[in-house]
């Protein structure tokens, strides 16, 4: 394939192309600047890929999406969340044995150090639960110092299984914080989320049994969540680490980035605008109507992505199973029940339909949380529980690639210089 040219000032200057395993091309402007002088100017990073990867394929125009070139629909039907995050951190689908130690190993890792409790309990109760996890998972910095060195391969996997391992139980004790109840343990006889379940919604005062539907549930969400290619906050995980920061306080990065409306936020949105039109009396079209008006300041949150053009490829998964758990839990919820009328009436009307705006993951994922029990403010919590083995495979990948710092470019549209002017004669 034949390299770009770009003329300026009379000179001319080539650059090669580089092509990825699925045809993607892209210009490696890597001595542009040491060339030319010159930078390329572009906003939110939207037309630039600031790596080579090989974990997430996605390609939003046809609604692809593969991790390690599997598809998501493949891996939500027959594969298991701790199985996906073996195979985001290395590269393949584990046997059954190495599934069985992977699993082993993540229970055996899963006590958090106790300590952290009073860095919970120093929090009020009304703290968002994303501040306590960051804290928290920043913390781990200071237990784990054994593990902390990016360049040694056998610490970057004890770190990697530990943060897998404690995630979970970090999340739930934001939620036990928040309800005044008992700090829980996880439980090493059950699986990664049945044992989630347990530690957040168990009481020691009473058996707490898991419900296989709202496992499994849960678990594909956590699938679905696992990773998305360069996203804000896997791309901040990866700027960080390429500074050589260890891999919790990287990951913290990640779940501060994640915290954003615009990011992790959105399915927290979804929520909101469902009690918003609740409270209004429940007239649904009127506000259909409003986000059909561009002068109007109102949006129907959780309807079309940003990347996928045509469908979410994961919100055609989610949909059968939030209509499953609904079935089974069988919640009377007038916020529910006007999520489904919405997502009926917009996929009935033309203005949705024609511009391809169908319901995305995080609409349902936020209808699913509420009918799980789960406060509206942990929904960007359990984002970040699932995001994780993409951020740690992520960070993982970066510092094999031996990737140079992250240090971009900007173009100064200040002051020229100036005289300094003391401040008697301002």
């Amino acid at each position: 394939m034949a390299n770009i040219t770009l003329t300026h000032d009379g000179k001319t200057f080539e650059f090669p192309l580089t092509v990825g395993s699925e045809k993607e091309g892209g210009i490696d402007i890597g001595k542009l600047r040491s060339g030319s002088g010159l930078v390329t100017l572009d906003p939110g990073f939207v037309n630039t890929a600031s790596t080579t990867s090989s974990i997430t394929f996605l390609d939003g125009e046809k609604g692809i999406l593969r991790y390690r070139g599997y598809p998501i629909e493949q891996l939500a039907e027959h594969s298991s969340f701790v199985e996906v995050a073996y195979l985001l951190l290395h590269g393949e689908l584990p046997s059954a044995a190495q599934l069985a130690t992977f699993q082993q190993t993540l229970a055996a890792n899963s006590l958090v150090p106790e300590d952290l409790k009073h860095l919970y309990r120093a929090f009020p109760r009304t703290a968002h639960p994303m501040a306590m996890l960051g804290a928290a998972v920043n913390a781990l910095s200071a237990f784990n110092e054994d593990v902390s060195d990016p360049n040694v391969p056998a610490q970057v996997e004890a770190a990697s299984h530990r943060l897998l391992a404690q995630l979970p139980l970090l999340a739930s004790w934001g939620y036990k914080h928040a309800k005044n109840q008992p700090f829980a343990y996880p439980d090493a006889s059950l699986d990664y989320v049945s044992s989630f379940l347990k530690s957040t919604f168990g009481l020691p005062t009473a058996p707490y049994a898991v419900d296989d539907e709202v496992r499994r549930t849960l678990d594909l969400l956590l699938i679905l969540h696992a990773d998305h290619e360069q996203n804000c906050s896997t791309s901040t995980v990866r700027i960080v680490g390429s500074s050589k920061a260890n891999l919790f306080t990287s990951v913290n990065a990640g779940i501060s980035a994640l915290w954003g409306p615009l990011h992790g936020g959105a399915n927290q949105e979804v929520l909101e605008m469902l009690e918003l039109i609740h409270n209004d009396g429940g007239n649904l079209q009127k506000y259909v109507d409003l986000a059909k008006d561009k002068n109007a300041n109102f949006r129907l949150m959780g309807f079309g992505h940003r990347v996928y053009k045509n469908f979410d490829p994961r919100a055609k998964i989610i949909k059968g199973a939030c209509d499953r758990v609904l079935a089974k839990l069988k919640i009377d919820d007038p916020l529910l029940d006007l999520a489904k009328r919405l997502e009926e009436t917009a996929l009935k009307d033309d203005y949705f339909v024609s511009r391809k705006l169908y319901p995305n993951v995080d609409f349902y994922s936020g209808i699913i949380y509420r009918a799980l029990g789960i406060p509206t403010n942990m929904f960007t919590v359990m984002f970040a529980l699932g995001r994780l083995p993409g951020w740690v495979s992520h960070w993982r990948e970066m510092n094999a690639l031996k990737t140079p710092i992250g240090r971009p470019r900007q173009i100064y549209t200040g002051a020229t210089e100036r005289d300094y002017v003391p401040v008697a004669k301002r």
